[in-house]
């Protein structure tokens, strides 16, 4: 579904991509992990067509997303801090939203309804705190029923209940044969939802498994145990 070939990114003289190659299939529930100044973002940006690699390229369903920018359509982004204007209420970003999508298919409201976003409709974004403006941009990500999913630090600042919430939810999505992607530093939070291990470091791929077989490999049951040994024995 997704396959990146041979990716460098340059920003001046620093190289935050080194030679990036993978692929990323429908069905999966992907791990993208790595330290701080790893290429996360990056990549993730680059995949959404933020981002433009200085070689390589990125395939979407086996066409380059160079000359193929509708399929960001087939796209649901959650950020990390998801930033909306501050005098629009909940409801009015929602609908501006769809408004500008003209999305034509059936929209996925079960977020709206489970985190009870419409009793906070009238709600000014600048009021919200950081865990109601990530539940705005969780229903944002599912609302277009998009094939992808790409997730930034999802549960951060949500409570375990939201939490518990948005983790059933990727469940139920993957299991219907969606990718998703999902960044976190919050590796426990990981083990009950993730198929395949993505891990940068320094901009290289480092290494991408099946979950199964690095928890196999490394003989660790956790995923932040398996990584640390992967790591360490390198």
């Amino acid at each position: 579904m997704i396959i990146a070939n041979n990716i460098n990114k340059c920003f001046g003289k620093l190289q935050v991509l080194k030679d990036v190659s993978l692929t990323c299939n429908k069905g999966e529930c992907i791990a993208l992990l790595g330290p701080n100044g790893s290429g996360k973002t990056t990549f993730i940006k680059a995949i959404l067509g933020m981002v433009v690699c200085s070689s390589g390229f990125i395939t979407f369903n086996g066409k380059n997303i160079k000359h193929d920018y509708k399929y960001r359509e087939k796209i649901g982004y959650m950020p990390q801090i998801g930033r909306y204007p501050d005098n629009m209420t909940i409801g009015q970003v929602i609908a501006l939203m769809k408004d500008v999508r003209n999305h034509t298919g059936p929209l996925d409201e079960e977020l709206i309804e489970k985190f009870e976003i419409d009793k906070l409709s009238k709600k000014r974004m600048r009021t919200l705190s950081g865990g109601t403006r990530q539940k705005v941009s969780a229903c944002l990500a599912f609302l277009f029923n998009p094939d992808v999913l790409i997730l930034d630090e999802p549960t951060a600042g949500l409570d375990p209940l939201s939490s518990m919430i948005l983790k059933d939810k990727i469940i139920a999505e993957k299991s219907k044969g969606k990718l998703i992607l999902i960044t976190s530093h919050v590796l426990s939070e990981l083990d009950d939802l993730v198929t395949e291990v993505i891990f940068l470091n320094e901009g290289n791929l480092v290494f991408h498994r099946e979950i199964e077989e690095l928890k196999e490999n490394t003989g660790e049951h956790k995923l932040a145990r398996a990584i640390a040994f992967a790591m360490q024995n390198k």
